[in-house]
C-alpha cells in the first residue's frame, strides 16, 4: 500500500516535471469550451471512465460533450443484522471539454430505489427518488494525446440532494489516475484515490484510501475485455475490503459504446454490483 503510494507520487512529480520543462504540443492549446476542437483532431477512439472502477487519465476534447451512464445499476449488501439493496436507473456522468487538458464532469443519480431489510425483525422499508449530484474536474498532467503513457488528478465534492438514502452528508476527495497503453492493444490503469465519506452506520465521517489495478485487453477491434482488482481502507476503523471486477464494452461506432459488468466484493458484508451502461459523445 505505501509503496505504491510513494511510486505514484513520484510519478505525478516526474510528470509535472515534464510538462514544465520539455512538453510541446500546440496542436489543441487554442481550442476551448466556447471554440470547440475540430472533430479531425480529436481521438479515434472515445476515451471514457466507465465501465471499470479506474477512471481514465484522459479529458473530454474541448467544446465537446460527453455522456457517460449506467443505464441499470443493482447494488446488494449484507450485513448480520440488515440486508440492502440499492436500483440505480440512469446514473449519468456528463462531461463537458473546458480547455486542452481539462473537463469538468457532473455526475447525477436520475433515480434511485433503497430496500432496506432488518433480518432480526423481518420489518422492510422502501425509499426511492432523485439521487446525490457530484462535481469533478479532471486534470490531465501528461499524455492526454500522445505516447503511451498518461496521468490526470480528479478532486470532486458529492452534494447531497438525495431523497432515497439515509447519507445526508456532502463528501469530498481527490482521484489520481494513471494509463500505459501496450503492444497488441493491451492497457494497464492505475488508481489512488483518497475520499472524505459518511461512516455507514452513525453520523461521523472517516477517511478512505481506494487502490486500484485494471487490465484490459481489445478483441476483434470492438470487444474490451476488463478485469480488476481493487481495495478500500477505512482509516477510522481500520478496516480493508477486496473487489474484483469485470466488464465488457463494445463499440457500436467511434462515438458510441455500451457495457456491461460485475463489481464483486469478497468480503461478506461487502458490496456487489451488477450493471450495464452507454456511453456516447458530440
Amino acid at each position: 500500500m505505501i509503496n505504491l503510494q510513494r511510486l505514484l507520487a513520484l510519478a505525478i512529480l516526474f510528470t509535472v516535471t515534464i510538462n514544465v520543462y520539455g512538453q510541446v504540443d500546440n496542436t489543441r492549446k487554442t481550442y476551448s469550451l466556447f471554440k470547440p476542437l475540430p472533430r479531425a483532431l480529436m481521438r479515434e477512439d472515445m476515451e471514457t471512465d466507465r465501465p471499470d472502477i479506474t477512471e481514465t487519465p484522459y479529458t473530454v476534447e474541448a467544446g465537446h460533450i460527453q455522456y457517460e451512464a449506467d443505464l441499470v445499476n443493482y447494488e446488494r449488501q449484507r450485513s448480520t443484522e440488515s440486508l440492502k439493496q440499492t436500483w440505480l436507473i440512469n446514473q449519468a456522468n456528463i462531461k463537458v471539454g473546458l480547455l486542452k487538458n481539462t473537463s469538468l464532469q457532473l455526475v447525477v443519480q436520475t433515480y434511485g430505489k433503497d430496500i432496506t431489510k432488518d433480518l432480526v425483525t423481518m420489518d422492510k422499508q422502501t425509499n426511492q427518488g432523485f439521487g446525490d449530484i457530484t462535481v469533478r474536474v479532471k486534470q490531465n498532467l501528461y499524455g492526454n494525446y500522445n505516447g503511451n503513457f498518461s496521468i490526470a488528478v480528479m478532486p470532486y465534492i458529492k452534494f447531497p440532494t438525495n431523497r432515497y438514502a439515509d447519507n445526508k452528508s456532502y463528501e469530498e476527495g481527490l482521484i489520481v489516475p494513471v494509463s500505459f497503453k501496450l503492444l497488441h492493444d493491451w492497457k494497464i490503469g492505475l488508481q489512488v484515490e483518497g475520499d472524505r465519506l459518511k461512516d455507514d452506520e452513525e453520523e461521523g465521517m472517516h477517511t478512505e484510501l481506494l487502490q486500484t489495478l485494471v487490465l484490459s485487453h481489445v478483441l476483434f477491434k470492438k470487444l474490451e475485455v476488463m478485469g480488476e482488482t481493487y481495495y478500500t481502507y477505512n482509516f477510522k476503523d481500520h478496516q480493508i475490503r477486496n473487489f474484483v471486477n469485470a466488464a465488457l464494452q463494445l463499440e457500436i461506432s467511434p462515438d458510441v459504446k455500451v457495457d456491461a459488468g460485475i463489481n464483486y466484493g469478497l468480503q461478506h458484508e461487502a458490496k456487489k454490483n451488477y450493471f450495464a451502461g452507454i456511453a456516447f459523445r458530440y
